[in-house]
């Protein structure tokens, strides 16, 4: 059986590295996407590699079409077509009000996580495919707690974007499923990432963990666990479907 190939958007830190390095370990030939720092996606091929595994680091924002496009072409010619893809990548800015945002904020974080996810979705679909000559394959949405939640108070332009990716998942699940394609979605809640440094509290986990049910805050490799099930044969009756890693929230 030929290798699988596995697209992580965003992998060279948090839930996007855990899952190349997951992944990995379970015989997939990772693409690490990066949008900015080189150095910490080569870190992450380094350890895959160090352990005889294959990966490539592929640098592309996922907010540009024609970036995405190369990105998918470079794939191709070093691990081949794309048989998994995790879309991760996303961002958030500081925490505010909606009442304080601008267009330019707004569009900014619907660029990378709508039409970015919308993208890479769209040069899976068209390599995976049965339709297209492909052999299936399968798709993961990080999405976020913060879709069923909107995050009030602090990131609503985030949440609402997550949203749109829920329904991303629900409607593309549902066009490509004769096609041999499964898409799912895993809903994070507070991980331990270095997102929240991004939006302007680094330790925003521990302040808020005591409102979770089970108390504490997720690791990335918990989030990790639950896109390789998605992915993997063991979850070949499962798409349009939602895994909520958040502690009970």
């Amino acid at each position: 059986m030929a290798q699988q190939v596995l697209l992580v958007t965003g992998g060279s830190r948090g839930i996007g590295a855990a899952t190349a390095l997951l992944a990995a370990e379970r015989g997939y030939a990772v693409g690490v996407n990066y949008r900015r720092d080189a150095a910490a996606a080569a870190a992450i091929v380094q350890r895959i590699t160090a352990a005889g595994g294959r990966a490539v680091a592929l640098q592309a924002d996922v907010a540009d079409e024609a970036e995405v496009v190369a990105l998918f072409a470079r794939l191709d010619a070093t691990l081949g077509p794309v048989t998994a893809l995790v879309n991760n990548a996303g961002i958030l800015e500081a925490q505010m009000r909606v009442d304080a945002l601008d267009a330019a904020r707004i569009g900014r974080i619907l660029a990378t996580n709508v039409t970015g996810t919308l993208l890479c979705c769209r040069e899976a679909v068209r390599r995976m495919s049965t339709r297209h000559g492909g052999g299936g394959g399968a798709i993961v949405n990080v999405s976020s707690v913060a879709a069923k939640t909107g995050s009030p108070g602090e990131y609503v332009d985030y949440a609402a974007s997550k949203g749109a990716v829920d329904a991303l998942t629900r409607g593309l699940a549902q066009e490509v499923a004769q096609e041999g394609i499964r898409v799912n979605a895993v809903r994070p809640g507070f991980i331990y990432t270095g997102m929240h440094a991004d939006g302007g509290e680094p330790g925003r986990v521990d302040r808020v963990k005591a409102a979770v049910p089970l108390r504490r805050g997720g690791q990335p490799e918990e989030v990790a666990e639950a896109i390789l099930w998605l992915l993997s044969p063991q979850a070949a009756y499962s798409t349009g479907a939602f895994i909520d890693v958040a502690g009970g929230r």
